[in-house]
């Protein structure tokens, strides 16, 4: 697979990881039948995705681009859906761990075996 294929599927990797984050915000511990329905699939379909990049991709940069995207695309839903603030340490620290997926990308031979 290519490079570009291989980032697409991270990508949906990560959007549906989000999409189920935010189910569980949603499920209310698991009392909301339909949220957590769509948490348990957006989550089989994340994993999914992700277990492709990782024919490709070694895991720790995979897992470190995932969860670090995820990380800073879930507290902009947190703040924009359900309303929760991100004071400046909050952006700061999600500014840094935006920097570290750039580094690794843009920088890092350790992306692709």
């Amino acid at each position: 697979m290519n490079p570009t294929m291989i980032y697409a599927m991270l990508v949906v990797a990560i959007i549906f990881e989000v999409l189920g984050t935010s189910a569980m915000q949603a499920a209310q511990h698991f009392t909301r039948l339909v949220p957590t329905v769509v948490m348990v699939v957006c989550y089989a379909i994340a994993f999914y995705f992700l277990s492709y990049t990782l024919k490709v991709i070694p895991v720790g940069i995979a897992y470190a681009i995932w969860s670090g995207l995820g990380i800073v695309l879930i507290s902009l839903v947190g703040a924009f859906v359900f309303g929760q603030k991100l004071d400046l340490p909050a952006i700061l620290g999600l500014g840094l761990i935006i920097s570290g997926v750039l580094v690794l990308n843009l920088f890092s031979k350790s992306t692709f075996h």
